[in-house]
């Protein structure tokens, strides 16, 4: 039986299906008209009106059918003051104001009450754009690529973990499987977890490249086809509700925590990236060296020079360092490569329309909208200021002694949290991308998870020092 027919809807669904996937007959500037007849066809009687907060974490609003008109117009109210870095209890209305190319329908549930989902922007009830609404912050930093005429296309690798549940329903860390890269039945059990979740993910629209076992025990990957920036923010925070909630219906918990086993590889969130202009990849050029342009390269020498402020947000946790360490197929280095995949930066060999830049640092524990931000705003400046990558490191960088490492001017990315917030609060271009509400409620949060981790006594700790001293 071929894939098709595998993962194919049931043909007494598939008009719904078509509709819950693409939302075609919406056009690509759809109208609340539009939107509210598709609901009344396929008896979506709810809407999740989606969004995201400073640190990541998505957030829903719930209307039933009688609010549709209002939730499609942008009127619907909710407390901000209640959201992680929003506003004070004393200015506590914020709007939700839908993107209507967003809307969706989940691909479980009765059918005949099923639920839409719509991702929104954050607004002040006089209707202006909300300072500290992250998805508005990558927006503002994909006009200021357009102003230059460039475009930002971007892809991800989010890995995570599959572990049991105990008795009480409550995550372990006791993996399902002892599965390693591209393993397969029996030894890898979570296959079909994962072909649950391809169901789930295709049904909500995303074109599904691949899936399969990771290193780890229990750590899996499931690629989706690169889009804009914007586009690729919101599918990487519906992929991760996707996972969880797929993972729960086989009794699994699905977490993207970096790091959640000692002596294990961490789940990394490779971010392929690339600019556009007037339809052609800026980063090709069949007369550069290594066929790479001076757009590309500049933009590489901007990314290398923020990485130790960037590292704050593509890597916001503490347990996010506990995976940069050497030994791990994670990078320490601040250096880019061509084909070696030790270093920050590498540069994968297709060459064309699939010229492009993996920046191999950040974790999916991040905010995918923040992310995004920083590493375009940093190549930006790279581009702004024909900023000087160096020459590319194409050895082994885990493997060169310290030394080595001075001959090539090689810095190290932060060692914990506090380092990596401290580099991105005196950092002004990516303070600039992010704005001073988010910037700052970002430093200030982390700042706090960084002294209430280091006040604990770990079990670590005991066991070296309880009987020693």
């Amino acid at each position: 039986m071929s894939a098709d027919s595998i993962f194919a809807a049931p043909a007494e669904h598939a008009e719904e299906t078509r509709y819950s996937r693409y939302g075609r007959d919406l056009g690509p500037d759809p109208d609340p008209k539009g939107v509210l007849e598709l609901c009344r066809a396929l008896n979506v009687r709810f809407l999740r009106l989606t969004f995201t907060d400073i640190l990541g974490q998505t957030k829903n609003v719930e209307v039933p059918a009688s609010q549709f008109p209002k939730a499609l117009d942008g009127e619907i109210l909710f407390d901000g003051s209640s959201i992680q870095g929003f506003v004070r209890i004393e200015e506590s209305d914020m709007l939700l104001k839908p993107d209507l190319r967003t809307f969706r329908v989940f691909p479980w549930g009765n059918p005949e009450a099923r639920v839409g989902r719509l991702i929104c922007d954050v607004y002040h009830p006089d209707e202006s754009p909300f300072e500290g609404d992250p998805r508005l912050a990558l927006k503002r930093v994909v006009a200021s690529a357009a102003e230059l005429g460039y475009q930002m296309m971007a892809g991800v690798e989010a890995e995570f973990f599959l572990f049991q549940r105990n008795g009480n329903g409550e995550p372990t860390t006791v993996t399902h499987d002892h599965g390693g890269y591209f393993d397969l039945t029996p030894v890898d059990l979570g296959e079909k977890t994962r072909r649950l979740i391809i169901n789930d993910l295709e049904a909500m629209g995303f074109e599904v490249e691949a899936g399969h076992h990771e290193v780890a025990p229990g750590q899996h990957e499931i690629d989706f086809k690169y889009a804009d920036a914007l586009t690729t923010a919101d599918d990487l925070a519906t992929f991760r509700f996707i996972v969880r909630n797929a993972a729960m219906a086989h009794g699994l918990h699905a977490t993207f925590m970096p790091k959640p086993i000692f002596g294990q590889n961490g789940s990394g969130m490779h971010t392929h990236q690339s600019l556009f202009r007037d339809g052609e990849n800026a980063f090709f050029d069949p007369e550069g060296e290594y066929q790479i342009s001076d757009a590309m390269r500049h933009y590489i020498g901007g990314l290398k020079q923020h990485a130790r402020a960037i590292a704050a947000i593509t890597n916001p946790i503490v347990n996010s360092y506990k995976r940069l360490v050497p030994g791990y197929e994670a990078p320490v280095n601040i250096a880019w490569s061509r084909r070696n995949r030790s270093p920050l930066i590498r540069v994968p060999e297709r060459r064309g329309a699939g010229t492009r830049v993996e920046f191999r640092m950040p974790d999916p524990s991040c905010n995918p909208y923040l992310a995004l931000a920083v590493q375009l705003a940093a190549g930006l400046d790279g581009l702004r200021n024909r900023i000087d990558p160096g020459p590319p490191v194409d050895t082994n960088v885990w493997q060169l002694s310290e030394e080595e490492r001075r001959r090539y001017q090689m810095e190290s990315l932060p060692a914990n949290l506090k380092e990596a917030v401290d580099e991105l609060a005196a950092d002004e271009v990516l303070g600039a991308a992010l704005g001073d509400h988010i910037l700052h409620n970002f430093v200030d949060a982390k700042r706090k998870e960084w002294g209430e981790y280091i006040a604990q006594v770990t079990d670590w700790e005991l066991q070296a020092y309880l009987a020693a001293y």
